[in-house]
């Protein structure tokens, strides 16, 4: 098995879960790390015992040795952090939103697509054992047709004007940082919606603190969403159906707990993680690579395509404009 040389690009909070999963996961390596900080950089180095540290992002998207490199900057620099990797020929995983817009992830697609690499956004979730086997579960047509979905992703966060979830030059707001969870959980399982209604509570800011977004479907179907950094919900996804419900623990998007009532008959389901949870992810990237293979079949670019778009029409529902 090839050994998949990771790279890591911007060092943040998010960065330091994701590289603790990244050191359990065979065939995969730590190899560079990149902030605007040499100093920040040698101590994620140290910390994880990467082999090589920078101080600019270019230097390491130049860096001829490594693979793979995830994006884990703030979300106004997605897509510029992406295109500099891609043009340098490395394989992107890049967190959730992929980009602030849906013009931006039509760039990045575009530019993956132009040097041959592969590219994926890292919304995890949809590499879960327990996402997929709701998945599964709804598929095999056994619970009949789905009547109502309701997910909520709220906590409460601690107000600093110049941080990243409450600075709007930098993305800030629950609708990209948390809401894009159970919209994603929604779209999913149910596909795009026919109207979409939704409105939101604006903090001191200007981003938005909490969100409810409701999804309609032809069918009848209906998913109710609710997203927020100052208020906390536990957190959950609840799928009623024809036949039966299926229920995600909190918090649902990384859950090891799934409970489905089938005709009813309840029945508890462990998946039992080690792990937070981006191994999921990483392993199915790196196995991506060694397959040469330019986009996933899990996390598809229609699938980033439809979040990122019906991100937007949310967007212009509550009036926040970037």
């Amino acid at each position: 098995m090839k050994t998949i040389r990771w790279g890591i690009l911007g060092l943040g909070k998010i960065a330091h879960s994701f590289t603790k999963d990244l050191l359990t996961v065979p065939g995969s390596q730590l190899y560079g790390v990149a902030s605007r900080s040499q100093e920040k950089a040698e101590d994620f180095k140290t910390e994880y015992k990467a082999e090589k540290a920078y101080g600019s992002y270019e230097a390491l998207a130049k860096d001829p040795e490594i693979d793979i490199i995830y994006i884990a900057t703030p979300h106004v620099r997605h897509c510029q952090d992406s295109i500099l990797c891609m043009t340098n020929g490395k394989a992107v995983l890049c967190e959730k939103p992929f980009a602030m817009n849906a013009e931006e992830v039509e760039k990045m697609i575009a530019c993956a697509k132009e040097n041959n690499v592969l590219l994926m956004e890292a919304l995890w979730t949809r590499m879960m054992p327990h996402f997929n086997f709701v998945l599964d579960e709804l598929h095999s047509g056994k619970y009949g047709k789905i009547e109502k979905m309701a997910s909520d992703f709220c906590f409460e966060a601690e107000f600093k004007p110049e941080g990243r979830l409450w600075d709007k030059k930098l993305g800030g707001g629950a609708l990209l940082d948390v809401g894009i969870y159970p919209i994603f959980c929604v779209l999913a399982i149910l596909g795009k919606p026919e109207t979409i209604s939704a409105k939101a509570k604006m903090g001191k800011t200007d981003v938005d603190i909490e969100n409810d977004i409701t999804f309609t479907y032809n069918d009848g179907a209906k998913a109710f969403i609710k997203a927020g950094i100052a208020i906390k919900t536990p957190t959950t996804a609840t799928i009623i159906c024809e036949n039966g419900l299926i229920y995600l623990h909190p918090r649902f998007h990384n859950t090891d707990k799934v409970t489905t009532i089938l005709e009813g008959v309840k029945t508890e389901h462990d998946f039992d993680y080690k792990s937070k949870g981006y191994n999921f992810e990483i392993m199915h990237m790196a196995d991506l690579l060694r397959e040469g293979k330019k986009e996933s079949g899990l996390m598809t670019h229609d699938l980033s395509r439809l979040i990122i778009d019906t991100l937007d029409k949310v967007r212009e529902k509550i009036d926040l404009v970037y």
